[in-house]
């Protein structure tokens, strides 16, 4: 076991170094793309438009969870039983 162990630990060593010089290189160059702004942004604008109707939906279970009156309720199979139409 410890001739395997000694055996690995030099690629090891060596595959981190590489990777560790691969990775200043690409921050030193800098050049990000316009393509890259556009995918950010993209990623930004679904979190916004998911964000705005989880928002309304926990708003209405607020509302249902502590109304007094379960007709009151945004969302409630109850709402509009309790009033008599004119029928």
């Amino acid at each position: 076991m410890k001739t395997t162990a000694s055996k690995l630990m030099v690629p090891m060593l060596a595959g981190a170094a590489s990777s560790a010089y691969a990775a200043a290189g690409a921050a030193e160059q800098g050049n990000g793309g316009v393509l890259i702004w556009f995918f950010i942004g993209f990623g930004v604008m679904v979190l916004l438009f998911q964000a705005a109707p989880a928002l309304v939906m926990f708003a209405s279970m607020l509302k249902g969870l502590f109304s007094s009156n379960p007709a009151e309720a945004s969302f409630s199979p109850l709402k509009g039983k309790g009033k008599r139409s004119g029928l």
